[in-house]
Formats: structure tokens, sequence, C-alpha cells
């Protein structure tokens, strides 16, 4: 038999480019006297603004000014950033972590970091946790129906986060088994888990939109899966009704405009709208996912006010050329912008950690009026420190109180380690609380986070048990 020869080809050639111009990564603290600096020279490929971008978001850093070109196969990019306290990047261990994720050999660093909200960055294993994946139409008290399914199937919840917009709900549970703390791997108690989770989303759906519940071994960025959940379900399609009004009014809602630069040949995208945390993340997010390609990109943040600009072509070299593909791309932009977008009442909580918690505080939420619009779970140590966005289950406004009765509830079902967190929380409610020390509730500015107490302490009130 005649043999065949074939051609050779290098396993790391791809990477040859990577080898030959290794990245650069530079921190510097002396250039400005507010921000610090950090560039990133690399050579180009599609997504590594994302991975920059969401890197440094994952440290709780703010990105208040960032200029990026990415033009000719070289990516170059300047980001000014602060923490979240306001302070410039002084801590060696995140700026160690950052040279060693995104310098030469792109080694994520082995230790975990602790950014300035005291939340753990670092290497997990894979196939620590179960991760579900649900999608559907929210409603009022969805959430707890979740939580108590799974408390009844024995699963922990160690991490989760849910997102609402436009009437539909995402959301990505990271579970362990009660017994053994871990991953569930019996395929017929997660067949029989998937059934009741996809009974519960599907509640009274009149079938118009569809549910999706899925499983999967170890570890996702939890606000990009989100992202991708509900722009593959469509959400930016949804119109809220009367009944349901958006989370942001008309004159709060941002101003996305694109035209195209055919001198030079690309779609430009302007958006405009009023700044928060993880905003360059969200945008830059959802292009990515959408396939499109980033050459240039100005950032500029005037609180309360951010400016984006964004120099963009799709994969395949083409702009945006019809009137329906710039319609879709704004909808989806507005879509990212607006997910994470929360006004009325902020909850925190702080509690011993055990089966059954989140079930529990979501299941007091809905029993005394109240919907989650966001949250944000997680465990640290022995401690669950969870984050809920609410408001009126009723008639749907944005909650702007709390009941004390709520409170109440919370303090006999939970016990006397419970901290609640307020935000955003009127001054007349703040007055009612009681103060004096012989009041069934203790009333001071402890903050959850020690980090914070200096400069945030007086936008909070705190409720101890």
């Amino acid at each position: 038999m005649e043999s065949v020869c074939w051609p050779y080809f290098d396993p790391e050639y791809e990477n040859m480019e990577i080898r030959i111009n290794p990245p650069s990564v530079s921190i510097d603290n002396d250039t400005c006297p507010d921000y610090t600096v950090i560039k990133v020279d690399s050579a180009n490929k599609h997504g590594i603004l994302l991975e920059v971008v969401q890197l440094l978001t994952d440290l709780d850093l703010t990105i208040s000014k960032a200029y990026i070109s990415s033009d000719g196969g070289w990516f170059m990019d300047v980001f000014h950033v602060t923490d979240q306290l306001g302070d410039k990047l002084t801590d060696e261990s995140i700026i160690e972590y950052i040279q060693q994720s995104l310098g030469p050999k792109r080694v994520t660093s082995s230790r975990k970091v602790k950014t300035c909200l005291g939340r753990i960055v670092g290497v997990q294993s894979i196939g620590e946790y179960t991760a579900i994946e649900l999608t559907g139409t929210d409603r009022p008290g969805l959430l707890s129906e979740i939580s108590a399914v799974l408390t009844s199937f024995g699963c922990n919840v160690v991490a989760a986060e849910s997102w609402t917009h436009n009437m539909r709900v995402a959301c990505v549970v990271y579970v362990t088994d009660e017994s053994s703390n871990r991953p569930i791997e019996d395929e017929v108690r997660l067949s029989t888990i998937k059934e009741r989770l996809s009974n519960v989303l599907k509640g009274n759906d009149d079938g118009s939109k569809g549910v999706k519940t899925d499983f999967s071994m170890g570890l996702t960025h939890r606000e990009r899966r989100l992202h991708q959940l509900m722009f593959a379900d469509r959400d930016y399609e949804c119109f809220s009704d009367s009944s349901n009004p958006t989370l942001l009014d008309e004159n709060r809602k941002p101003v996305i405009t694109i035209e195209n630069c055919n001198e030079k040949g690309y779609s430009v995208v302007n958006i405009q709208c009023r700044d928060r945390p993880k905003l360059l993340f969200d945008t830059v997010c959802t292009l990515t996912d959408m396939q499109y390609v980033v050459f240039h990109a100005s950032i500029t943040c005037n609180l309360p006010y951010a400016l984006q600009e964004y120099y963009i072509r799709h994969m395949d070299g083409c702009t945006l050329d019809t009137e329906d593909e710039k319609h879709r791309v704004v909808k989806c932009l507005e879509a990212a912008i607006e997910r994470r977008a929360s006004e009325g009442l902020s909850l925190e909580l702080c509690a011993s950690d055990r089966v059954g918690l989140l079930s529990d505080v979501t299941r007091m939420f809905r029993e005394n009026g109240l919907s989650v619009t966001r949250a944000d779970v997680a465990t640290r140590g022995d401690k669950a420190i969870n984050v809920f966005h609410v408001r009126d289950a009723y008639s749907g406004n944005l909650a702007m109180n709390i009941d004390m009765k709520v409170v109440e509830a919370m303090r006999r079902e939970i016990g006397h380690t419970m901290f609640l967190q307020v935000k955003n929380m009127p001054g007349d409610i703040a007055n009612s609380l009681p103060v004096d020390s012989g009041s069934k509730f203790r009333f001071s500015f402890v903050s959850l986070f020690k980090a914070q107490l200096d400069r945030l302490s007086y936008n909070f009130r705190m409720i101890k048990f």
C-alpha cells in the first residue's frame, strides 16, 4: 500500500506571534495623581479586550477612562483605574495577580486575592460545584420557589446570581450535595431536579416564551454567562406592559447611536448613559458575544454620566450596513446596560450559612410583598453574603421602604447573628427605626466590610440583631 505523506503543522503555530512578541503589562502609579494607569500591549485576538476588562472588573476596579486600539494585528490598551473606594491600586498581591494573568506567561496566580470590597478572586477547582442555569418568565416569588426546590433535594447553594429584565429572568446557581459537600453526580437525581425546576419556571406561562434548565460541572464566569443566557433568550425583544414597568424611566434610559464611517470602514457606536460599576464590562461583553470586533474605543466617565465610543466591524470584516442590524445592536446594548440597573431598595444580608437559608430569606420577601429583581448570593467561609434588589410585588413599582415586620420575621427565622444593610433607604424610614439601646432593634453605622467603613458608612443604614 502506497504511503501518504502529510505536511507537518506545529501545534504551537497559532501561538507563535505571542511567543515572538509576548504581552506587556505596565502598572503605573506615578503618572496620574488620582488614578493608576494600566497599559496592556499584546498580539491581537478576538475577545482579548473582554478578557482584560473582565479581569479588572472581577477585581472590583473602577475604570474611569480607557483608550483602546487593536488595528494592524496589535492590541494596545490604556486604562485609568481606582478601586471602588476611590483609591489608587497599591495592593501588591493584586498588582502581581494582574501581571501574571495578562503578562507573557498568561498564568493566573495560584493564590487567591482579596479585593477592596472583601471578595475573594482566584482559581477554584473544576468540578467543585454543580452549576444550574435557568431562564424563563419572571414573576413575583420565583426565586423563592426555585430555592425551595433545591432545598427539598438536599442542595446547598454555594453561590448564585439572578437577573431580571423585560419580564424575563436568568439565573446561575452553584450547588453541592448537602451531605458530602461535593458536586451532585447522580444522573437520576439531576434529572428529577431538572424536571421540578422546569415545572416551577413554567408556572402559568402561556408558552409564548420558553423555559430552559441546564446543568454543567465546574465554574463559569457568572456575569458573562447571564448576559449570554438573556441574549439567547432574546430579552431585548420583550417589552414590559404597564403593570410591570421597566427599572429605568425614559429620561434615564441609555442613548445609543450607530453611524458608519465609510472613509475608514468602521461602524461607530456611541453610548451615553448613567455611569455605574461594571458598565464597560457589560457593553464589551455584548459586542464580543454578538461577534463584533472593537478596533478602537474611547471611554470617559464624567459622573454621573459615562460616554463610550466604539469603532467596530463584524468578524467577517463588514460594517453595520442595514438599519435592521443597527437597530438590533442598539436594543442588545440597551438590554445589557439595563439588566444590571437597579433602583429602590438594595438589601445586603450577612448571616451564618446553612442549607435552606436562601429559601427562607426569599420566602419571607414573597410573603411580605417584595419581589426580587436581582440577587447576588455568595459564601465566605461559614458566612453567607447575599445582596437582593427588591420592588413591590403587587404594583410592580420600586420598593422605597421596608416594613419592620419583614425585619422581625428575618430575626425570628435566621437568628441573632444576622446583619441586614439597607441601601437607598429614604430618610423618613431611617428615622423611624428605634435607636436607643433599650429597643428591640439597635441601629448603627457598622459596615459589613471593614474596608468600606471610612468611605461608605454614611450611605448605609445597618440593622443588627
